[in-house]
């Protein structure tokens, strides 16, 4: 087995966190990009080695003299009303590409998102083809698609880009959407969009990382695959099961979706006119996401990949539980 050395950009965070394990397994040599000492502390101490910097403010090419792979994790996942995750992440994404072609990184993967597609309407069964819509759902569905066309625009025959696209990641060390999740029962905020019973892609960050491994060994220069557990359940089934394995049953209370709509578009009109000083209860951006049916083909990815899904729904909220004894 050769021995790799790859970047990793967003390595305190969720999927930085679990990819550096991933590698340092199998093996590899990781370098992790950290702007503060608690991340610095925190990536060392998985093992990877820390370089000091930020991506919207420093020459980060320097910093990754040595490594010939780039994993693009780091991304603001603000789905709020405002325009912080729009610039943070197209910049970032201009930013650390760039960088990596000035330090001679031979193959990058980014991560980018299933809400480049996201516009409110339901998304069945899509595959790479599928439009970007004309009307993004919001900031993060802007700066994410904006980011994955810089990216993929930047590759050459020098550089091979590949991009992304996971569907609600879940797992181990979760500290995105498990928590809010558990926190909006606590907090009596949380009720089910017409009944939840779309149905609803999910990736495992586990499997994630198993296609970034992929990707960068066996994806094709300037493509896009889709990542995702394979068969979907309903919004429903996914969100009561992550709940479980925290103890936590989520209420019967649900919500029709035309009125859920409605104070979405009205919060993020209240949200403009007043300058950003007025928040409604939710953005369109999260009504987006949570809202209705996505779910992803991942045909391509398995076919160009070898891709197919290491972790499984049950062994998944085992692990989850376990977890949390």
């Amino acid at each position: 087995m050769t021995k790799r050395h790859i970047f990793l950009t967003g390595a305190n965070g969720y999927v930085g966190r679990n990819l550096i394990r991933h590698f340092k397994n199998g093996g590899h040599q990781v370098t992790g990009l950290a702007r503060s000492d608690q991340s610095a502390e925190l990536i060392a101490g998985l093992g990877a080695n820390v370089v000091r910097g930020d991506l919207l403010r420093d020459d980060l090419s320097p910093l990754m003299t040595g490594a010939t792979e780039l994993v693009h994790a780091a991304a603001n996942l603000d789905h709020g009303s405002g325009r912080n995750a729009y610039e943070q992440n197209a910049r970032g994404a201009e930013a650390v590409i760039a960088a990596a072609s000035d330090a001679g990184i031979r193959r990058l993967v980014h991560i980018s998102s299933d809400s480049v597609l996201q516009d409110g309407h339901p998304l069945r069964n899509v595959d790479e083809h599928h439009p970007l819509p004309r009307r993004p759902a919001g900031a993060y569905s802007c700066g994410k698609a904006e980011a994955e066309r810089i990216a993929l625009n930047r590759n050459s025959d020098t550089m091979a880009v590949i991009a992304l696209r996971p569907r609600m990641i879940w797992g181990r060390d979760d500290t995105t959407a498990l928590p809010t999740l558990a926190a909006m029962v606590r907090n009596g905020q949380f009720a089910w969009i017409s009944g939840g019973h779309y149905l609803c892609s999910t990736t495992h960050v586990g499997n994630l990382c198993h296609a970034v491994d992929l990707a960068l060994t066996n994806g094709r220069a300037g493509e896009i695959y889709h990542i995702s557990d394979g068969p979907a359940r309903s919004f429903r089934e996914t969100v009561t099961g992550l709940l479980a394995t925290q103890g936590i049953s989520p209420p019967n209370k649900s919500v029709p979706r035309p009125i859920l709509r409605l104070i979405a578009r009205v919060g993020d009109g209240l949200y403009r006119l007043s300058g950003g000083r007025l928040r409604g209860p939710l953005s369109f951006q999260e009504y987006a996401t949570s809202a209705v049916e996505i779910t992803l083909d991942i045909s391509k990815t398995k076919q160009e990949l070898g891709y197919l899904p290491i972790v499984g729904w049950q062994e998944g909220l085992e692990e989850l539980r376990v977890r949390n004894r």
